[in-house]
């Protein structure tokens, strides 16, 4: 074996997730369904979550090793019942991705008070509620683990229009901080992904309305501010690594995942 066949190997028993049993939230499409199928590529059982069960079942079709399980995160019952039916039918929870949420596109001005909560409850509550159960999982069965939230670059600064989303994102990465500091002891470990704008639905969905509104094309801003829209692969490429024992000693970080979005001032 060539010393490239063999620094190859020892690179592929490192992200081997071989043994792991990983929970992602919001999986049904998007970035959530690409970390699940990362994640079985690389030798996990995942349970694909998501409020739409039919596509749920749908996406763990297509996944090796995976099933599926309806969860709205704005419900602590629907996530304690995901996370207990994951222990029932595996025996274990190692990983989890909370990835599940929602964006909307509205000056704070005009914002109505229940487009404000809507956006918390799944956003921020449902981040809160998945890490708690995970965490008490964890905890219980007295094995380390690696809890990943899915942030955004709008946490970092301000974004018009989508004041709520960001602010929501900016609460989940100084959570997932205090997670991974309250959690440390009992080798979990909690990171961020910070993701900057991706080409999902959850994007393609809102950009008519941002181009309408601030009369430029969402297309030309995101080509200039960060070179393009970022992939799905290459979100889940950083969500495997922090999975797996190369990130052994990574916890608390936010990562950001934008073409050079933050690093500029225009």
């Amino acid at each position: 074996m060539t010393k490239n066949e063999t620094l190859a190997k020892s690179e592929q028993a490192a992200d081997s997730l071989a043994g792991k049993v990983a929970v992602v939230t919001g999986a049904a499409r998007g970035i959530g369904l690409e970390v699940a199928r990362s994640y079985a590529a690389h030798g996990a059982k995942v349970v694909i979550s998501d409020i739409d069960d039919a596509a749920a079942a749908d996406a763990a079709g297509t996944v090796p090793d995976a099933s599926a399980r309806r969860c709205d995160v704005r419900d602590e019952d629907s996530v304690s019942d995901l996370i207990d039916h994951t222990l029932n039918l595996h025996g274990q929870v190692d990983i989890v991705v909370a990835n599940a949420g929602i964006a909307s596109v509205s000056p704070l001005a005009e914002m109505s008070f229940e487009m404000w909560r809507t956006m918390m409850s799944i956003n921020l509550d449902g981040v809160f509620l998945t890490v708690k159960h995970a965490a008490r999982a964890m905890i219980a069965a007295g094995t380390p683990g690696s809890i990943i939230t899915v942030g955004s670059v709008t946490a970092l600064h301000g974004t018009p229009l989508v004041g709520h989303y960001g602010a929501a994102k900016a609460a989940v990465v100084n959570l997932s901080k205090t997670a991974a500091l309250e959690l440390r002891p009992h080798g979990i470990r909690v990171n961020s992904i910070l993701p900057g704008f991706a080409e999902t639905a959850l994007v393609t969905s809102n950009k008519q309305s941002y181009s309408d509104t601030v009369g430029v094309d969402f297309d030309a801003i995101i080509k200039q501010a960060q070179g393009g829209y970022v992939s799905v692969e290459d979100v889940a490429a950083l969500a495997l690594f922090l999975a797996s024992d190369r990130a052994s000693f990574c916890t608390g970080g936010g990562y950001v995942v934008d073409g050079g979005l933050t690093a500029s001032l225009f």
